[in-house]
């Protein structure tokens, strides 16, 4: 199993870039500001080899310890609380409060914030803070190895210059055309890790500083659009104050310190509040599903330029989520929709099965139902769904 978690794009790709930013980091510290003359560089070295240490251990503890499940056939203890709570058909569970179910895992995450690709694993519960440790480890040692690169690189291209016309006690950096090429990747590598991971760093510590998931960012949008116009409003209930918000995800174990089970609230809280309003969002979602019928085959592909045309396949909904392949005659109930893609459920043949088959496909290929008969689908970029007819 954790094998299978290493062996994927991801992870291998993370590892990748890991190894090769140290290996030619320490190379060009070596040249730049050798350790073994120099307490400077000694102290330099050893730094940054801490650091690339702890992006290592916590990018593999984030991987492997993985996000913690709600347990198998789980339900509350108080048969009335059911009634507040999601009950999952794949995993045969209710789901507890703050958790989700990820369709890529295949099982109810606690405390579930998004599925990251980099780990093949989701980031949840039990492994938030080794996620975060992760992130700050490295945009800090990439940080670091970018001043290494660049200023190593820097004199090398100026070797000469500084022979003929510098004070004598210059670094000697010397480059051959592999190792230049060799630095100049590594050094993009690390630019690249600052940037993209620092701004991943930037909203993950937002998210503990809120003590709000990415997933409970957006029920608190949603339900902030469900209740304009009226006197209620939402507030985080998980909301205890920014050093015990802090305290249930950073510490120096980086373990949390709730069960994912029940969760410390805020006063006037109660703790089943988000879980009630994801309930009414979603039965408001399925107020609004249209039914579509198949008339053009769709294979599923992400770029469908051939079967589709070219406008459809370089205008993709910007999300990961799937796409379902479907068959002329094929029914399929819409909840969202773009001006080249709509969003939906396949209605399944087969009764007995729990499986949902739900994803994103091109607008051209489906007609909306309405009142038993179709509609021909020609809504503007800006459009909602089509209100069927008063009977």
């Amino acid at each position: 199993m954790a094998l299978s978690r290493v062996l994927h794009w991801g992870p291998m790709a993370a590892l990748v870039i890991i190894f090769w930013v140290s290996l030619a980091t320490v190379a060009c510290n070596s040249m730049y500001w050798p350790s073994h003359s120099s307490w400077g560089g000694l102290v330099n070295l050893t730094a940054f080899l801490m650091i690339s240490s702890s992006t290592l251990y916590h990018f593999m503890s984030a991987l492997l310890v993985g996000p913690g499940h709600v347990p198998k056939g789980w339900e509350p203890q108080e048969e009335s609380d059911k009634e507040m709570l999601q009950f999952c058909h794949t995993c045969v569970a209710y789901k507890a409060p703050r958790s989700h179910h990820c369709r890529k895992c295949g099982k109810c995450i606690q405390k579930m914030d998004h599925h990251c690709p980099w780990i093949n694993n989701c980031v949840g519960h039990q492994n938030h803070g080794f996620f975060v440790g992760f992130l700050l480890s490295a945009v800090l040692g990439c940080a670091h190895a970018s001043w290494i690169l660049s200023m190593s690189i820097y004199y090398g291209l100026h070797r000469s210059w500084f022979a003929h016309h510098g004070l004598g006690h210059e670094p000697k950096v010397v480059l051959t055309l592999f190792t230049l090429i060799v630095f100049i990747f590594a050094l993009g590598m690390a630019i690249g890790v600052v940037l993209a991971v620092g701004a991943l760093l930037f909203f993950q510590i937002r998210s503990i500083v809120r003590n709000q998931t990415g997933i409970e960012d957006w029920i608190m949008e949603k339900a902030a659009y469900r209740l304009r116009g009226t006197s209620k409003t939402l507030l985080n209930p998980y909301d205890l104050g920014l050093s015990n918000n802090f305290g249930l995800v950073l510490n120096l174990s980086c373990r949390p310190k709730c069960d994912g089970i029940d969760w410390p609230l805020r006063d006037g809280a109660h703790k089943f509040d988000l879980t009630h309003e994801q309930i009414l969002q979603k039965r408001d979602k399925r107020l609004r599903t249209r039914e579509y019928r198949i008339r053009l085959s769709y294979s599923g592909s992400w770029c469908p330029f051939w079967s589709m045309g070219f406008r459809v396949a370089c205008q993709p909904p910007c999300a990961d989520e799937p796409r379902i392949p479907l068959d002329i005659g094929d029914v399929v109930f819409v909840t969202r929709w773009k001006k080249h893609w709509l969003y939906g459920d396949k209605a399944q043949q087969s009764l007995t099965t729990n499986v949902r088959i739900r994803g994103w496909f091109p607008r051209k290929c489906a007609i909306e139902v309405v009142d038993g008969r179709h509609a021909e689908d020609d809504f503007s970029s800006h459009d909602k769904p089509t209100k069927k007819k008063q009977r």
